[in-house]
């Protein structure tokens, strides 16, 4: 297959885009820039230089969340992925792609306390919960021409060199890691080899809607900080405050990033026959700081 794979340089994309060459796929990386390799696309203009046939799009290029959300921050936020998102759709409707994947986020269903969450469930409130809807609902266009279409709803990854976890380890090496706030809010979570391997198993299953990319376990925080510095032989028990992660981040992303309760299930995957490599915390955790 010709696969077209946007933010193919980024952090999940580089990842999808060397398992889909090892299974013998052609990926055709976007870039907004001229880099070698690639193929230049502009989503602001809405506009892609992809020539030739493509049989499926996988779409993950978005502006990054992790950072103080100022008006403009949360503009570009919105416009990244509404923009990104409706120009892909028209190109799988010009191409006539056979399947049109779309990043997507857990932020959907906004913070739920201790409710399980599952695909079928509706989105919350909250500015990331109305940013993804809007997200999702660029891609209207293509299903409304029969593509078939998935969002994959995607969960705090962790991988040693990449996203958020680095920075999220940091404080545990120096000895000061812990929870964060009351630790009593649930963080949803994969690993990235199994990010992939779940984006290859939509494509590859022709599965539509959405599919949430969690592992099978989410944990409370104040779990995750203890499994972590356990996988990293550090202390776990000096929490971060959360009025000074308000302070120092803005409330807004605080709350809805770190703070956030999202109990997330992945039902889509589970009932398609998918098998998780890394279902356990603690041994993904092993594994990805070298200890396993």
């Amino acid at each position: 297959m010709r696969i077209v794979v946007s933010g193919a340089t980024g952090f999940i994309g580089s990842a999808l885009s060397e398992l889909l060459a090892s299974a013998g796929h052609e990926v055709v990386a976007l870039s907004r820039s001229s880099r070698p390799g690639t193929v230049r696309w502009n989503p602001a203009a809405r506009t892609t230089e992809v020539v030739g046939p493509v049989d499926a799009i996988v779409h993950l290029a978005g502006e990054s969340i992790g950072e103080r959300w100022t008006n403009s921050k949360k503009q570009a936020l919105v416009s990244s992925r509404v923009d990104g998102t409706a120009t892909l759709a028209q190109l799988a409707i010009d191409k006539g792609v056979e399947h049109f994947i779309s990043g997507s986020a857990i932020g959907y269903y906004g913070s739920r306390g201790d409710e399980e969450l599952h695909e079928s469930d509706p989105p919350g409130t909250g500015f990331l919960a109305e940013l993804t809807v809007q997200w999702e609902a660029a891609a209207r266009p293509a299903m409304d021409a029969g593509i078939p279409t998935a969002f994959g709803r995607t969960s705090l990854v962790l991988a040693a060199d990449g996203g958020s976890f680095p920075r999220m380890a940091l404080p545990f090496k120096l000895g000061i890691g812990g929870p964060i706030g009351s630790g009593q809010q649930w963080w949803s979570w994969i690993s990235l080899r199994d990010e992939v391997r779940a984006l290859q198993h939509i494509m590859d299953n022709g599965i539509t809607g959405p599919v949430n990319l969690t592992a099978p376990q989410p944990i409370l925080n104040k779990d995750f900080a203890k499994e972590l510095g356990s996988a990293m032989g550090r202390p776990s028990f000096f929490p971060a405050p959360a009025f000074g992660l308000k302070i120092l981040l803005g409330s807004e992303f605080a709350d809805e990033v770190l703070l956030a309760s999202q109990r997330v299930i992945p039902s889509v995957l589970t009932s398609t026959g998918f098998e998780f490599l890394d279902g356990d915390l603690a041994s993904a955790l092993r594994r990805i700081t070298g200890r396993d």
